[in-house]
């Protein structure tokens, strides 16, 4: 089994998020309007990279946690390094305060993701799991929830606050509520990061968490046209690919 340490976008749409996955060939995908996560198998062909040109479709951006040699005429956006921290002993509690959101809530949750930058967040997202918010005067200013499903992890995820109420200790209340949840299905909570954002880190750090084998991820760009005329072939599969077939 993959564990969380190899690739947890492969391990959860092959295990809990399944439902979610959309498949051609080799390579797996959400939804785009539930997240933007691809995933690719542990020990992936020389057919990968096409099928991530089928799947993603030409001059799509994709990003992958495994990091294979990119072929030529593909376009390397970044490498992008994150850390993976896992739950050792954080207190879990039920917050008083918090409300469970849902998809009447979007549109708030949309405003303070793209006002906060805590993460990729879409329309669907919140279908992944339970999301917890904080209102003040009827108005959302805090949130977190739950992301990636390895088999025995959860991943929380979309943590942030308003700029307004930060300093209130909201986004740890935040954490051990979505991890009270999590902890009470007999499962483990886990978190991601950019290696760069070291002020998050620390307060992971400092309430439970702890760094574990870091993920490194790399974001590329689907050629419109290659050689050999993948995209004539692809465009023709693909017009024949449903989600969990070829």
């Amino acid at each position: 089994m993959v564990t969380p340490f190899d690739d947890p976008a492969w391990a959860s749409l092959t295990g809990p998020h399944a439902h979610f996955a959309e498949r051609f060939g080799q390579v797996l995908r959400y939804p785009v309007d539930v997240a933007p996560f691809f995933a690719l198998p542990p020990e992936p062909d020389v057919g990968v990279w096409t099928d991530v040109a089928a799947l993603a479709g030409p001059g799509e951006t994709v990003t992958v946690h495994n990091s294979l040699p990119v072929p030529a005429g593909w376009e390397v956006l970044g490498r992008i390094a994150g850390v993976r921290l896992v739950d050792v002993a954080l207190e879990v509690a039920e917050d008083p305060e918090a409300v469970r959101l849902g998809p009447e809530d979007v549109p708030e949750m949309l405003d303070l993701v793209e006002r906060t930058k805590p993460g990729p967040f879409r329309q669907r997202t919140v279908e992944l799991g339970t999301y917890l918010g904080i209102r003040r005067g009827g108005a959302l200013i805090a949130m977190a929830g739950e992301r990636l499903h390895p088999p025995g992890w959860t991943e929380i995820s979309a943590v942030c606050t308003d700029a307004a109420y930060r300093g209130q200790g909201l986004a740890t209340r935040l954490i051990r509520a979505v991890a009270a949840g999590i902890r009470a299905r007999g499962e483990r909570p886990m978190m991601h990061a950019a290696a760069t954002n070291t002020s998050a880190i620390r307060l992971y750090q400092s309430i439970g968490f702890e760094l574990a084998p870091r993920p490194d991820f790399v974001s590329v760009r689907v050629p419109e046209n290659t050689e050999g005329g993948l995209h004539d072939s692809v465009a023709r599969d693909r017009s024949l690919a449903v989600p969990g077939s070829r």
